[in-house]
């Protein structure tokens, strides 16, 4: 099996990546980019039940485990929100379901997310975290 860069180096490597930009501008600009080159969900996984609840946007997320990793796809309606669940994706995919579960993400704090997103925005990233721990947890508990 490949070695799987942590999380805390792809945090570090997304710190790094916003710091060449000056505005804030440029960076929910990069945000949308990322979210463009997410893959698109599958329509039969875009239901009810795979909606992430405490999202102004609606965003879908599915999870699957593989060898000991947990693995994720999501999709959403606003451009801003899918760039950020690329970012979680890019975070937490392929990582351990312990290692998702006692992430920190202090990198959100450290490229000034919290402080830039609009309230709802920020409640709803937040809401992405937490479901994505929550599913690790899921996983974690079936092995």
């Amino acid at each position: 099996m490949e070695a799987v860069t942590p999380i805390t180096a792809i945090e570090e490597e997304i710190v790094d990546e916003f710091s060449l930009f000056d505005s804030w501008e440029d960076k929910y600009e990069y945000i949308i980019d990322m979210g463009k080159k997410l893959p698109a969900l599958e329509d039969q996984y875009k239901k009810e039940e795979n909606k992430i609840r405490g999202c102004q946007s609606t965003v879908w997320m599915v999870s699957e485990a593989k060898d000991g990793r947990i693995f994720y796809k999501a999709d959403s309606d606003a451009v801003i929100v899918k760039g950020l669940i690329s970012m979680l994706i890019r975070v937490f995919s392929g990582q351990k379901a312990s290692d998702i579960v006692s992430a920190d993400m202090k990198f959100i704090d450290d490229i000034g997310m919290s402080t830039h997103l609009a309230q709802t925005r920020s409640n709803g990233l937040r809401a992405m975290i937490r479901q994505m721990k929550l599913d690790a947890m899921a996983w974690n508990s079936k092995q």
